[in-house]
């Protein structure tokens, strides 16, 4: 019950303030704050309270291995975007589907997947198309914009997850936890309202800001087991900060799609 209420209160308030700060400060921006692990994290808590520490801890390596998986999500959508956002959102979920049961059957050990996703989020950064068709278009927003934004993010992220997980495995729940969602919901929205370039904006934004969540989930994975569920979050909460804050220097410096 814990988890589903936090869901409920959260995912609406995250994903209406990532559209707040989207409108004010560009599309980046709102990709770069749903990138933080505000969901994920606390899911992967009530896992380990529910589950024990040794189930979360392998939680946390499907979910690093997730953020891989989102790197080929942001880079497919981005490709295909100049298509139509319906075409682009099919392309990008089966990447991320392809990607994820790839990693799941490889079931790399954290030595190993940490690059790996830290090289996927480059690769998606350097790929990820700069330029559009056509400049990104600013409009006013519907007045139903931010409830429909709401509402469709959190019945999309309200799935018993913790319920089914015994069934799952730790490293797969962690991993499919990891859908973007909140990024899903930003570039679809911003594809429809104000192009391909918008949307690519919020994956740009996204896979910059996954750096931190990545470094949450690593700390987590390797901490969880030898200095318990407390220590361990605080210590994965300094490094995700600390990584977000550096990823934040890296986005500012790229140019944005759309401009020449």
């Amino acid at each position: 019950m814990g988890t589903i209420a936090l869901k409920l209160t959260l995912t609406p308030i995250l994903i209406l303030t990532a559209s707040l700060a989207s409108r004010r400060w560009g599309q980046a921006i709102g990709g770069w704050l749903v990138a933080l692990p505000l969901t994920t994290g606390p899911v992967t808590f009530f896992l380990a309270l529910e589950q024990g520490t040794g189930f979360a801890a392998g939680a946390a390596e499907g979910a690093l291995a997730g953020a891989a998986a989102e790197a080929c999500f942001a880079l497919a959508y981005g490709i295909v975007a100049g298509r139509s956002a319906a075409a682009a959102l099919l392309a990008a979920s089966a990447s991320f589907a392809v990607a994820g049961m790839l990693l799941q059957v490889a079931d790399l050990p954290v030595w190993a997947q940490a690059p790996l996703t830290a090289g996927s989020l480059a690769l998606s950064l350097w790929l990820m198309p700069r330029r559009a068709a056509g400049p990104v278009v600013t409009m006013r927003p519907p007045g139903w914009d931010l409830p429909a934004r709401m509402v469709v993010a959190t019945h999309s992220l309200v799935v018993a997850l913790t319920a089914v997980a015994p069934f799952l495995g730790p490293r797969l729940s962690g991993l499919i936890a990891t859908f973007p969602i909140f990024g899903t919901v930003l570039a679809f929205f911003a594809h429809r309202q104000q192009g391909a370039a918008a949307a690519r904006q919020v994956l740009t934004g996204l896979c910059a800001g996954l750096y931190g969540f990545a470094a949450f989930f690593l700390v987590l994975s390797l901490t969880m087991e030898t200095l318990g569920i407390a220590s361990g979050f605080l210590a994965a909460s300094a490094a995700t900060l600390t990584v977000h804050a550096v990823s934040w220097r890296v986005l500012r410096r790229r140019k944005p799609s759309g401009e020449a």
